[in-house]
């Protein structure tokens, strides 16, 4: 028996924001068999049938759904602290309806079989776009390149060590020089590994008070620099992700102005916080690379602005209490960060920092430009992935309310400005928040019974 096509949905009463055509503008759009048939100031007058289903959206802001470039997933072999069930239910919440996943899983990501495994997988839920990055090396090892081509053509949409750096330039440049044959970025974890190897805060005053070993942040310029040399030879394209110091993020300008095929990424951490919040062994703020001093940060946000980072990705790393609760320097590095990315992205407005268009604009169409994804904007034509948010609406981070598995964020507590309402993939409604805030409710008060 045939299923019935979904009525088509209009969304009126919206803020319209799309960056990749520079739209901000108050109308509606039409979702036509899970794509958007119609967008505009004017949609509202002409669109409205009786067989349409129309959602009121009072006048909150309706951009093009999140593309994170940078997201850890547990599964296969940690599935107790995330699953690709859990971290799609986490992406939605947060507004993400496409996410590219880190090879470093238990096996690692560095054959066909595991990559199409994580394909398969991630399409029986189904809740969010998810394409794979495949290891650069085998194991992750940083000695010999895995099957590159293989890989691409079964789906890896870059390829990248995760939390490792690359740190044998010779296997660097063979990387970069084979990648150029099948489009493909190379996404370093840019950390001079034998100046981190045994520091785990920033190098410098507060570390020395806490009586930390401290990583210098030299060692991420250094690889920087080394590896945009090698670009220069190879031509390959190459992305330096959660760049979080001045020096790296000038040599990148100066990179991006010679015309070096270059891009980076922070994460939110790097531009909101700086290295005094793990002042009381906070471990939720151990991360990797560690944060860092508060010239840094404003650093960052300098590059965020005038466009030398081009992306902003959650970085999300989901621990598990066991490697968190621990004494400082034994805490593994990381937190999530699905579910309070668009809410902590959306600081650098409310401080004017930048333009709510170009932080959206970070956060859709700039990842999917890198890498090659057809999402991130509000074209007729193209998949109805949406997030309609409150710009306005205050509230706090609670990690007890996420959906994700793990609890590890550095913003516990926060104040935040922004929330999300709805997001929608393909044409279909993946998150309610006021929905969900019901069905907690009621879950609690059955708890409570």
């Amino acid at each position: 028996m045939s299923v019935p096509p979904a009525r088509p949905t209009l969304y009126k009463n919206a803020r319209l924001l799309d960056p990749a055509s520079g739209l901000d503008t108050s109308g509606g759009l039409i979702v036509r068999d899970g794509r958007i048939a119609a967008i505009g100031p004017h949609v509202f007058v002409d669109a409205i049938q009786d067989d349409v289903e129309v959602i009121d959206c009072g006048g909150r802001c309706l951009a093009p759904g999140l593309v994170d470039m940078r997201v850890q997933v547990r599964e296969p072999g940690d599935e107790h602290m995330e699953t690709l069930a859990s971290v799609q239910a986490a992406a939605v919440a947060g507004g993400v309806t496409t996410i590219a996943t880190l090879p470093n899983t238990n096996p690692i990501i560095d054959d066909v079989s595991l990559l199409e495994f994580v394909e398969r997988r991630a399409l029986e839920v189904g809740l969010v776009n998810v394409h794979p990055y495949a290891a650069a090396t085998k194991g992750l090892q940083g000695h010999e390149m895995t099957e590159m081509g293989l890989l691409a053509e079964s789906g890896a949409v870059g390829f990248t060590d995760g939390e490792r750096a690359i740190a044998d330039a010779l296997v660097m440049r063979r990387v970069l020089a084979y990648s150029v044959q099948f489009d493909r970025p190379i996404i370093q974890h840019p950390e001079d590994p034998t100046l981190a190897r045994e520091g785990c805060a920033n190098e410098g005053e507060t570390a020395t008070r806490l009586g930390l070993a401290g990583i210098p942040a030299c060692a991420e310029v250094m690889m920087i620099e080394r590896d945009l040399r090698l670009v220069a030879l190879t031509g390959g394209r190459y992305h330096a992700a959660h760049v979080s110091t001045a020096a790296a993020i000038d040599a990148i300008r100066q990179a991006k102005a010679r015309g070096l095929p270059v891009s980076c990424d922070t994460a939110p951490p790097y531009f909101a916080l700086n290295e005094q919040a793990i002042v009381g062994y906070r471990t939720f703020a151990r991360l990797s690379p560690p944060l860092r001093s508060e010239d840094d940060r404003r650093a960052v946000v300098a590059g965020l602005a005038d466009g030398t980072i081009d992306v902003i990705a959650s970085d999300h790393a989901p621990l598990d209490q066991d490697s968190k609760r621990v004494p400082f320097a034994q805490a593994l590095p990381g937190a999530v960060g699905l579910e309070t990315l668009l809410a902590i992205s959306l600081e650098l407005v409310h401080t004017e920092a930048m333009s709510l268009l170009d932080v959206i604009a970070r956060l859709t169409n700039g990842p999917a430009r890198i890498l090659g994804l057809p999402y991130g904007t509000l074209a007729v034509g193209g998949e109805a992935d949406l997030v309609m948010f409150d710009l306005n609406r205050a509230g706090r981070v609670d990690p007890s309310r996420f959906s994700s598995k793990s609890r590890n964020s550095p913003f516990d507590g926060r104040p935040i400005q922004g929330r999300i309402w709805r997001t929608v993939h393909a044409g279909r409604l993946v998150f309610d928040a006021e929905a969900e805030h019901t069905e907690r409710s009621a879950r609690e008060a059955t708890a409570g019974a």
